[in-house]
């Protein structure tokens, strides 16, 4: 459990403007969650919290509890100093000591575990799970993007720490790494048990990785709630972002088509195929479908090289008279948004309440679409 509720003020130059973009951080939320992401657009403050949370920044009141224990009150003239908090930190560019081999930062780690409250990690487990022994003599300086924060991640956990911070880590990283330290991270949550704060503006990585969302918005907390409920929440989307709007779906694997490399997964409201057959079956996954990748028919298609095809029925309509428009389908207590243009809704004649089905491309539910639930 993490309690936050901390302002933080920034202070103003000689002219009356304040040195930082925001004037103030306002941030008030609790969660249990395995994963907790503080997501928004960048300079919305996110990183203001997770830092006073590791004690770097002081706020000037209020308070920070993990696990029941207080690691910041104002009003009871608590600050505990960064190495008595029992968090690892994860930074968005790793930050090893250049001076040092991969093995020396990670005993760098491994040294400072007797302040750390969680659960013991043995080195070696650490060095196979981040796939990372074949770097242990070289120094950090030589080590890619991917690998630095493979290291990272190493470091923080070997300080046997109750809450590992994350700081987006994957921002510095290609495309190919950040799927690739995203599915390192899931491992992290689900093999080792480390409850994780997560910061992130990318809603692919958090709506992958997290239980539960903070949205921050100009140094407020606009939303605190389950990632599926804030993703699929219309009123956030000036926050979330529309372009990247749609739906999330828990489901679960049920079957492989190993000619086709092809995995089914189940859900309330019917099935969805995805290419890739890596899913062990019975996994349960959170599925991102974006508005853009949904598209409609008033009867059921044939001869499309489209393989999902769900039944549903046409909720509210959000026409703001431009020329795109956002329907949403009911699916037996789902729901997904479709983004169409305003001339095919009024030629389809679609209307609240007529049957309708979905046609979602295959390859539209990729791996940065899918991740892995704990």
């Amino acid at each position: 459990m993490i309690e936050v509720d901390i302002i933080k003020r920034f202070g103003a130059t000689r002219t009356g403007q304040s040195k930082a973009a925001l004037p103030s951080i306002e941030a008030r939320f609790s969660s249990d969650a395995r994963v907790l992401a503080l997501f928004g657009r960048s300079g919305s403050g996110k990183s203001t919290v997770v830092n006073a949370i590791a004690g770097l920044v002081k706020a000037d009141r209020g308070r920070v509890v993990v696990d029941g224990e207080t690691l910041f009150d104002t009003d009871r003239g608590v600050n505990l100093p960064v190495e008595e908090r029992g968090v690892g930190y994860v930074f968005q560019e790793g930050l090893l000591f250049p001076h040092m081999s991969v093995r020396q930062n990670l005993l760098y780690g491994a040294n400072r575990s007797a302040g750390g409250t969680g659960t013991s990690i043995a080195f070696d487990a650490v060095v196979q799970l981040l796939g990372i022994d074949a770097l242990l003599e070289r120094s950090a300086p030589t080590l890619s993007g991917g690998e630095k924060q493979r290291v990272a991640i190493g470091r923080a956990l070997l300080s046997k720490p109750r809450l590992l911070l994350m700081d987006e880590p994957l921002a510095s990283l290609d495309t190919g790494r950040r799927s690739e330290i995203l599915r390192l991270i899931e491992r992290v949550r689900d093999e080792f048990g480390v409850n994780i704060v997560y910061v992130s503006h990318s809603i692919g990585e958090v709506s992958r990785l997290a239980d539960v969302v903070v949205v921050m918005n100009d140094g407020k907390v606009v939303a605190c709630d389950a990632t599926e409920t804030i993703f699929n929440r219309a009123d956030l989307r000036p926050y979330t972002g529309r372009f990247e709007g749609g739906a999330l779906i828990e489901a679960h694997a049920v079957r492989h088509d190993m000619k086709y490399f092809l995995t089914t997964f189940k859900f309330d409201g019917g099935e969805l195929v995805a290419p890739g057959v890596d899913t062990p079956i019975g996994a349960r996954v959170r599925i991102r479908i974006r508005a853009r990748d949904v598209t409609l028919a008033t009867a059921r298609p044939q001869g499309l090289s489209i393989r999902n095809v769900l039944e549903g029925t046409i909720g509210p309509i959000d026409d703001r008279g431009g020329a795109i428009v956002e329907v949403h389908v009911q699916l037996a207590g789902r729901e997904l948004l479709s983004r169409i243009s305003r001339q095919a809704l009024d030629e389809m004649g679609l209307q609240t309440g007529q049957p309708v089905f979905a046609l979602i491309k295959a390859i539209a539910l990729d791996k940065r679409s899918l991740g892995f639930t704990a």
